[in-house]
Parts: C-alpha cells; sequence; structure tokens
C-alpha cells in the first residue's frame, strides 16, 4: 500500500550547476514526490538558471524563485533565504490548497538516496514528539565515503525535516548564524525531540563549510560561535579540536572568525534562552570531558 505522507520542499541555489542535476534528479525519483519543491535562485551567475527553468517546465509542483544576491554568504543571507522560502511555501500552500504535515530544507549539493523521506517520514509517525530530524551527510574523500560529525540528537544543516507543527511554533527559520543548530535549541526548549538518523543518508558533493573554500568556511564557524555566545573555554576546546583535523589551518581559520566576531560584529544573538542553552550545554559537555580525564588519572 503506497503511504500517503504530505511534505514540501525548501532549497536555496546558488551557482550549483554541477550539483543541480543529481539533486534534482534524486528528488524526481523519491519513493514519495514532494506536494511541492520551492527552489530560490539566489541571482546565480552560472547554467543554474536555465537547469532551474527547464525543471520548472516539466514539473508541475517545482516553483522557481529569483532573489537578489550577490556574492554566496553562508551567515545571515543565507538564513534569510531560507526563511523568505518557507514564507513563500506557507503562502502558495495556503493560495492553492497544498496540504503538508512536513517541511524539508536540502541544500543544493545534496543527492539522496530514493526512499529518504519515506524512511525520514516514518520516524516522525513512529514518535509524534519529534520535531527536526535529518539524515546523515556522507562526502567522498579520494575513493571514500566519509560520514560528517555530529551528535545524534542534532539534526544536520541542510539535509533536514520539521513537523509542521514544530516549525510554526518555533517561530519559523530564525535569521542568524548557524541558524539549523538555533533551529535545533528552538525545537528543545519547546518540549521537541530532535534527532539526526546515521542509516538515512545524502551523499554531499563537497564537504561542508567548503563551497568557497575551508578558510573562509571555517571563519564563519568562528563568527557564528562568537555570535551565539559560546563560551570562550569551549571556543578553545573547538580551536585545538579542529587544529588536530586534516587540514589543521582550520583552527586557525576557526579561531580568526571568533576574532573577528569580537572585534568586527560585537554583537549576540538576541534570544536569551538561547544564549542560556548554549552556555548550561556547555558545562554539560566540559564536565563529561574533565570526568572522562579524572578516569584516565
Amino acid at each position: 500500500m503506497t503511504k500517503k505522507y504530505n511534505y514540501v520542499l525548501m532549497t536555496p541555489c546558488k551557482n550549483e550547476e554541477k550539483s543541480l542535476p543529481k539533486l534534482a534528479e534524486s528528488i524526481i525519483n523519491q519513493t514519495l514526490t514532494p506536494n511541492l519543491w520551492v527552489i530560490i535562485n539566489d541571482n546565480s551567475t552560472d547554467k543554474s538558471p536555465e537547469i532551474l527553468k527547464d525543471l520548472e517546465k516539466k514539473y508541475s509542483w517545482i516553483r522557481v524563485i529569483t532573489s537578489e544576491g550577490t556574492k554566496r554568504d553562508l551567515s545571515f543571507h543565507y538564513a534569510k533565504v531560507v526563511s523568505d522560502g518557507f514564507s513563500l511555501i506557507l503562502q502558495i500552500s495556503s493560495i492553492e490548497k497544498i496540504s503538508f504535515e512536513y517541511m524539508g530544507l536540502i541544500d543544493a549539493d545534496m543527492i539522496l538516496e530514493s526512499d529518504f523521506f519515506e524512511k525520514i517520514i516514518d520516524k516522525f509517525e513512529e514518535n509524534p514528539h519529534l520535531g527536526i530530524a535529518s539524515g546523515n551527510a556522507v562526502y567522498y574523500n579520494g575513493d571514500k565515503l566519509v560520514a560528517e560529525e555530529g551528535r545524534e540528537n542534532l539534526p544536520i544543516g541542510g539535509l533536514r525535516v520539521w513537523r509542521r507543527d514544530c516549525f510554526i511554533e518555533t517561530g519559523g527559520f530564525p535569521i542568524s548564524y548557524s541558524a539549523d543548530s538555533v533551529s535545533n535549541v528552538l525545537a528543545i526548549l519547546h518540549g521537541w525531540d530532535t534527532k539526526k538518523y546515521d542509516d538515512i543518508v545524502g551523499i554531499q558533493t563537497r564537504r561542508t563549510s567548503s563551497a568557497e573554500g575551508l578558510w573562509k568556511g571555517y571563519r564563519i564557524k568562528g563568527e557564528s560561535d562568537y555570535y551565539r555566545d559560546y563560551h570562550p573555554l569551549y571556543v578553545i576546546f573547538k580551536f585545538v579540536k579542529y587544529s588536530l583535523t586534516s587540514p589543521s589551518y582550520i583552527g586557525l581559520a576557526y579561531l580568526d572568525g571568533y576574532i573577528r566576531g569580537i572585534i568586527k560584529i560585537r554583537k549576540k544573538i538576541d534570544i536569551p534562552e538561547v544564549r542560556k542553552y548554549y552556555r548550561n550545554k556547555h558545562l554539560e559537555v566540559g564536565r563529561y570531558y574533565a570526568g572522562k580525564f579524572k578516569f584516565r588519572l
């Protein structure tokens, strides 16, 4: 019996002519077809607009909107594009009476297994308290597939699905650095479960944070951690961790970003409960590692 799960998708796109055809193929061939797929063309200057125009002609459930973006920006601009995209989804679905219970965010550099949405929505159906879920992103490092690191209760960014009720209750997609992480926190604070499922996979055509080079990507991570008010000791821990990861310069890039936040951004996220959550979580993580160190002694 065919399942009747209703979901919609949103994808931001900036100069993704190499990735778009494979992403589109993987969405079109899903065992569960989305009721609506809104793609925001963020003023692409490559062949992405032609690819998107062709897709929109072929499939009535695909809508392409062109924004006035300039250079690629993974901080506030990315969050604004995604937020605007979801606002359009809500408007279109209301006007055209398109029903849905789930809302997906899939970045343009992903390739999904054919039953990705069937499997992830099954998880929501099994757990009525599940508010946000993601699969796990893997990428090719030479001939080997490497999984992105992350905790099982923290859904990753561009490979995620919200229960509609959770999305609405938490205020939609936040305008922030690392908006996906802030979204996770808001869901948790509202009593929803969040989960990353390692057995539901999306292949990333490039490593996370590498769209314009790892240096810039990890510098933005540092800026983000300043903006979200990460504890300085936790920042040092992450700097050491990244410095011991290949390539080791990403540690310096991350620290550079955090210092840039202090000097140039000079403001923190204006959601006190989110800042408090991060601080408490860092204390919890610190106690965990301190306990492990003490045990080894």
